[in-house]
């Protein structure tokens, strides 16, 4: 990787900034990380496999870790690592999410728990187990959560994952408030359309995905690089007056 600056020739400095980047092993969990890898950032990512050789990515740039964000004892384990380690930690991203679990359709009660569970269950108990840590680094500390246009519009055939989301936004606001006092800004992106394996087969499909595209403003999908640079900007000290914020980057979706 190589210290480029970010589209239009905007720089970052995350020199001495631990961060942990959940779901860092692929899409845009992947893109945040290299970004902050590419602008001096000590990054961890985690992913549900049990080593990083299990990855098709190369992800040599990070420390992995192995982390099951339905697992309670598996976030525990995490955040006992990370206190036990020394480095400390001023920047969390909870990006790890996943719709449809296992396949199965969110209109079961037992799948749209799951879809919550991991969505929004994940990221908060993510926040809890980081506090500390965070709050160790007062004024530099920060927390992403990634939404989604499905915490704004309803998506029929995904109601857990949509729940979850919508909770992501209000979960933002609420920490916001909370950890105000103690230096730690809460922010999220909703990113929209954006390329990835999780989103392959709506966007390959051309009779479901057609008039997403066309309400479009800028008139193509988004790509994971495109979140990234404003992942960056809300953990940065260009954002020290920003909290409790939810970010859009949809292509202009959300206004047209």
């Amino acid at each position: 990787m190589t210290d480029a600056p970010t589209p239009g020739g905007v720089r970052f400095d995350f020199h001495g900034a631990r961060v942990l980047v959940t779901g860092g092993t692929r899409g845009i969990g992947l893109a945040i990380a290299g970004a902050f890898a590419d602008h001096g950032g000590d990054v961890i990512v985690t992913g549900t496999r049990g080593d990083v050789g299990d990855y098709d990515d190369d992800l040599s740039a990070f420390d992995f870790r192995s982390l099951d964000v339905t697992s309670p004892d598996s976030i525990t384990a995490l955040g006992s690592s990370l206190a036990a380690d020394g480095k400390g930690l001023s920047i969390l991203v909870n990006n790890a999410g996943a719709n449809m679990p296992g396949g199965a359709s969110e209109f079961d009660p037992a799948v749209f728990e799951e879809s919550v569970r991991i969505n929004l269950g994940g990221s908060f108990r993510m926040c809890q187990a980081c506090l500390p840590l965070l709050a160790a680094h007062p004024g530099n500390a920060a927390v992403l959560n990634v939404a989604s246009m499905a915490s704004f519009f309803g998506i029929p055939f995904i109601p857990g994952y949509g729940a979850a989301k919508a909770g992501v936004v209000q979960m933002t606001k609420s920490l916001a408030v909370a950890w105000a006092p103690q230096g730690i800004r809460v922010n999220a992106v909703a990113p929209g359309f954006v390329r990835t394996r999780m989103t392959a087969g709506f966007i390959d499909h051309e009779a479901m995905s057609r008039p997403h595209l066309a309400r479009t403003p800028m008139a193509r999908w988004g790509d994971p690089s495109d979140i990234a640079p404003a992942a960056l900007f809300l953990c940065s000290a260009g954002a020290t007056f920003i909290t409790g914020q939810t970010l859009p980057i949809d292509g202009g979706y959300s206004i047209a």
